[in-house]
């Protein structure tokens, strides 16, 4: 302030001096002009100060307000700014970063070709069907869609949790699913597995076949009255009235493996019904099926059993009122292979040798099968003997010459076959599997309410599979 004050009063003091060096004007005269002039340019001088600290301070109020403005416009677009990027059709999806996310799918669909009702017969439950169960050829095409989406977080120590999850769309509009599961253990070393899905396979048919016949799925496997395959796989899993509890354990070339299967046993038969009789469902069974298997190189062999062990879990009431127990069902197998394409993927051949026996209530089931596989051809060979010592054929129309003569034992034949043609269109993963089969069933020549000729069955499917 005081330089400006300078710069005021000094052009009046340059002005008075020309006053004072003119001849024309006293000496008094011009101190008076010269006094007043000065009191004139401090009055100046004051009310400049005054003006410029009034400007500061609006200079001042003038900053802080807009320093206020820049922070309100700041709080109002960072909000605007996340509202944007959620609804950025750009933006990524972020991960928790607690593990690796897998999707994939898997897409099968079928054109298939079987004779009849697809099962083999032991029983003529009508005169005019000729022991066919079904007169018909039937077309169908069928399959459907998978998605998957498969969880996994791993410690720098080998532990691990995960899950899977796979839902089924069939081409007949329903939701299915195939597996649902949880999972934690240590790798190679142990796991705990719950939920929905198939444990170790016993019964292993080599490349993608087309076989239909009672006994080739995890429920419905007995059709009342009609050939059954036994494969091992009743304790398997994958139910459709119940879940699995897992343990298994790896030690050098072993594995063993402990699966639980806790179900509405009833579930087994079509139905429900099992040799005649109607089953009532008393309480649920529990399946245990220990497998120990050993592998080294190429070669690798697995003995295990399954067995029910809930006592009358299901049964029905006879003549007499009394309650029969039907749920005592114990089955054992054992499986070789040899997987040639470890060592050789373009020239290998992949072997099995399987073989299951059934001991259950009124009934024992035997079952031997292999299959080759080289430069994707498989061709298989399945034998299975049935003998059923309890039938009762009150509940059902059957032609019986011989009033004592029960369904007893007979045989059935499989010879299954696939050919698998890759890379569709040099589509990797796209691939196309034609197979066939023809299955035939021998009675006792003895038995009079079997089919005294062979039954036969045979189909044909071609799959269009592909996986991304």
């Amino acid at each position: 302030m005081k330089n400006l004050r300078y710069l005021i009063v000094t052009p009046g003091l340059i002005l008075s001096a020309s006053v004072l060096a003119s001849p024309a004007t006293s000496i008094e005269a011009r101190l008076d002009a010269l006094e007043q002039r000065l009191q004139q340019a401090e009055q100046h001088a004051a009310q400049a100060e005054a003006r410029a600290i009034t400007a500061e301070q609006r200079a001042q109020r003038l900053e802080q307000h807009t320093t206020e403005t820049t922070q309100q416009t700041v709080k109002v677009a960072q909000p605007m700014t996340s509202l944007e990027n959620n609804a950025s059709p750009a933006s990524k999806l972020k991960l928790n970063n607690f593990g690796d996310l897998k999707l994939y799918g898997d897409v099968e669909f079928n054109l298939d070709s079987a004779s009849r009702s697809g099962q083999l017969t032991s029983l003529k439950t009508n005169e005019n069907k000729n022991w066919k169960p079904g007169d018909k050829e039937r077309w169908n095409i069928n399959g459907r869609i998978l998605i998957g989406l498969d969880g996994y977080r791993r410690n720098q120590n080998g532990d691990f949790a995960g899950f899977s999850v796979q839902p089924l769309a069939d081409v007949t509009g329903k939701m299915n699913l195939d597996d649902a599961a949880f999972f934690f253990g240590n790798e190679k070393n142990w796991q705990a597995k719950i939920g929905r899905f198939e444990a170790y396979d016993m019964f292993p048919l080599n490349q993608d076949t087309f076989i239909q016949y009672s006994g080739n799925t995890a429920n419905d496997l007995y059709a009342d009255g009609f050939g059954y395959i036994y494969m091992m796989k009743e304790g398997r899993g994958r139910s459709n009235s119940g879940g699995n509890l897992m343990l298994s354990k790896y030690s050098g070339n072993w594995y063993f493996e402990l699966n639980t299967l806790f179900k509405d046993g009833t579930s087994l038969f079509q139905d429900k019904t099992y040799h005649g009789h109607t089953l009532n469902n008393n309480k649920n069974v529990a399946y245990l099926r220990p497998v120990a298997a050993w592998k080294k190189d190429q070669f690798s062999a697995a003995i295990a059993m399954e067995s029910n062990v809930v006592n009358n879990a299901y049964g029905y009431q006879n003549a007499q009122g009394q309650w029969i127990d039907q749920s005592k069902r114990n089955g054992y197998g054992m499986t070789l292979s040899w997987n040639g394409l470890v060592t050789n993927p373009d020239n290998g051949i992949v072997a099995n040798l399987n073989t299951a026996y059934l001991d259950a209530s009124g009934e024992q089931n035997f079952t031997a099968g292999i299959n080759v596989t080289w430069h994707r051809f498989e061709l298989g060979y399945i034998y299975a003997h049935n003998n059923i010592k309890e039938f009762n054929t009150d509940n059902i129309t059957a032609y019986i010459n011989h009033p004592f003569n029960e369904p007893g034992k007979y045989d059935i034949r499989t010879i299954h076959m696939s050919y698998l043609i890759p890379d569709i269109m040099d589509m990797q993963n796209f691939n196309l599997y034609l197979g066939a089969y023809v299955s035939m069933l021998e009675a006792d020549a003895n038995n009079k309410i079997a089919n005294s000729d062979n039954d036969q069955r045979y189909g044909a499917r071609a799959r269009f599979k592909y996986l991304f």
